[in-house]
C-alpha cells in the first residue's frame, strides 16, 4: 500500500491524499488551495493522478480546503462514489455552490477561468453517499472505512481505513477542546499509520474557560467605542459556535451590549437548517438547550442580511454594531467589503477567530500590517485588531499530542500535514520527544511512501 501527498503538505490548505492498494486507488479529501487568490494557482493545475483511475473518494468534513475540488474531479473523469457523513454531504453541496458564485464574480471582474460548472456540482452531489458515525463501509474491494467523530465542525470525522492487513488513520481536522454544539473528539483507535493535521502544531490556545470572557470583553470594548465590530468567520461551524456563545451571553447571562448583531453570510444562513436537522450530532449541552425550547442559533439582537443590498447598507449605518461575515481568512466574501469601509476607523474593531493562511488579507492584518490593499486601493489600518485562539475550531499542540498518546502504542509512522512548514515540523519534533518509538515525518508535496 502506498500513500501520496497531493495537497496540504507543508501548507494548510488543499487537503488531498492518494491511497493505492493492490485492489484500487482511493482519494482522501479533495480540497481547494486557498491563499492570496481564491480560484487561481494550483487549483487549476491538473491533478497529480488520473481522476478516471480513482475508484472512490472518502471525505473527512465539508470545509472548502477539504472538499472544494471534488466537482473538478468529477469534471475530469471521476465516476465513482463520494463517501461522507450525512450532514457533510449536505454541507458540501452548499460549499460548492457558494464557491461557484464567488468564482463567477471573479470571472466577471478579472476574467479568471471557472474551476467547474453547476452541472459538475450536480454530478458530484449525485455521487455522494451519506454514512453514519461509527459505520464501517467497504468503499472498494478490500478497503474498509469507518467514520469517527472528530469534534471539529458539524459532521466532521477522522477516518479509520483498513486494507492489506494495515490500519491507517486520516485525522482530517481535529477539534478544539469543549467546542460548542459538536461532541468531543473520539479517542484514537489502535492503528499502524496516522496522517495528522498540524495547523496549530506550534502553539497553544487560551484556556477554554477564558473563551467566553475574552469574547464578551472585546465586544463590550468595541461597543463602547461606537464603531463596527467585524468578525471574519468560516461559515461552517465557527459562525454557528459564535452564535451559540452570543446566545448564551444574551439570553442566559444578559451581559451582551444592546447593539445590533448581523449575520452577513449567505452560506452560514443556508447552513442553519442543516444544523437543526441533525440534532443527533449535538453534544449534551446543545441537546439540553433544544429540549428546553431554546434555539441556540438565534437571539433577539441577531439580524440576518441575506441580500447583497442589505449587506451594503450596513456600511452606512451609524452607531455601534457587530458584523459576522465570511470568508474566514478574508480572502473573499462580504467581510472584505466591510474591511474596506471600516479598517481605517479608530472606533472599529476586527476580531480574528480562525486560522489565517499565508498570503491572505486576514494573515496580513493578524501580523500587524499598517496598510493593506483592497480592491486595488491602499487602506490604512487604524482599527483595533485582536485574535482569539480559544475560539478556533482546531486542536492546539497540547490536544494533538494528548490525542495521539491514546493510540501511540502500535503506531509506526505519523505524517504531519495540513500545517505550514514550521508548525508541522514543530509538532513532529514534539511527537518524537513524547513517543520515541514512533517515526514522525513532515512529507513534501507529491512525496510518496510505502506503508
Amino acid at each position: 500500500m502506498q500513500i501520496k501527498f497531493c495537497g496540504a503538505a507543508r501548507e494548510v490548505t488543499g487537503s488531498c491524499h492518494l491511497l493505492t492498494t493492490r485492489q484500487a486507488k482511493i482519494l482522501v479529501d479533495g480540497g481547494m488551495f486557498q491563499g492570496s487568490n481564491f480560484s487561481e494557482g494550483k487549483n487549476h493545475d491538473d491533478f497529480p493522478f488520473d481522476p478516471k483511475e480513482i475508484k472512490a473518494v472518502v471525505v473527512t468534513h465539508a470545509h472548502l480546503d477539504h472538499v472544494g475540488r471534488l466537482p473538478k474531479l468529477v469534471r475530469q473523469g471521476f465516476s465513482g462514489r463520494i463517501y461522507l457523513t450525512k450532514a457533510t454531504a449536505e454541507l458540501a453541496v452548499l460549499i460548492w455552490q457558494d464557491a461557484f458564485q464567488i468564482m463567477k464574480e471573479n470571472q466577471e471582474k478579472y476574467a479568471t477561468p471557472l474551476l467547474y460548472s453547476e452541472s459538475d456540482i450536480a454530478a458530484a452531489a449525485a455521487a455522494c453517499v451519506g454514512v453514519d458515525y461509527e459505520q464501517s463501509k467497504e468503499v472498494c474491494p478490500g478497503i474498509e472505512v469507518c467514520w469517527h467523530d472528530a469534534g471539529h465542525i458539524f459532521g466532521s470525522a477522522f477516518l479509520e481505513i483498513q486494507a492489506e492487513g494495515k490500519t491507517v488513520i486520516f485525522s482530517g481536522d481535529i477539534g478544539n477542546e469543549n467546542v460548542p454544539i459538536v461532541r468531543d473528539t473520539v479517542q484514537l483507535p489502535p492503528s499502524d499509520y496516522l496522517v495528522l493535521e498540524s495547523t496549530y502544531g506550534d502553539r497553544l490556545h487560551e484556556s477554554v474557560d477564558q473563551r467566553q470572557k475574552i469574547l464578551l470583553d472585546l465586544i463590550v470594548e468595541g461597543a463602547k467605542k461606537g464603531g463596527t465590530i467585524m468578525m471574519p468567520a468560516f461559515s461552517l461551524e465557527r459562525t454557528q459556535e459564535i452564535l451559540y456563545e452570543l446566545n448564551f451571553l444574551s439570553e442566559h447571562q444578559n451581559k451582551l451590549p444592546p447593539i445590533p448583531i448581523y449575520l452577513d453570510s449567505p452560506l452560514a444562513i443556508s447552513a442553519l437548517p442543516v444544523y437543526r436537522r441533525y440534532q443527533e450530532y449535538y453534544d449534551e449541552g446543545a441537546r439540553e438547550l433544544v429540549l428546553s425550547g431554546d434555539d441556540f442559533l438565534d437571539f433577539p439582537q441577531l439580524k440576518v442580511t441575506r441580500t447583497r443590498e442589505e449587506s451594503k447598507k450596513l456600511n452606512n449605518q451609524p452607531g455601534a454594531k457587530m458584523i459576522i461575515a465570511g470568508a474566514g481568512m478574508m480572502n473573499g466574501g462580504r467581510i472584505v467589503h466591510h474591511a474596506f469601509h471600516h479598517l481605517s476607523d479608530p472606533a472599529s474593531t476586527l476580531l480574528i477567530v480562525g486560522y489565517q493562511a499565508e498570503g491572505t488579507l486576514g494573515r496580513r492584518l493578524y501580523e500587524g500590517a499598517k496598510t493593506v490593499k483592497i480592491f486595488n486601493e491602499e487602506v490604512l489600518v487604524h482599527c483595533t485588531v485582536k485574535a482569539i485562539g480559544a475560539l478556533s475550531a482546531h486542536a492546539d499542540q497540547a490536544k494533538l499530542l494528548a490525542w495521539v498518546g491514546k493510540g501511540a502504542g502500535r503506531l509506526k509512522q505519523i505524517f504531519c500535514v495540513h500545517g505550514e512548514a514550521h508548525a508541522a515540523t514543530e509538532l513532529a519534533h514534539r511527537l518524537r520527544d513524547h513517543y520515541p518509538s514512533v517515526e514522525a515525518l513532515v512529507p513534501e508535496y507529491l512525496e510518496e511512501f510505502e506503508l
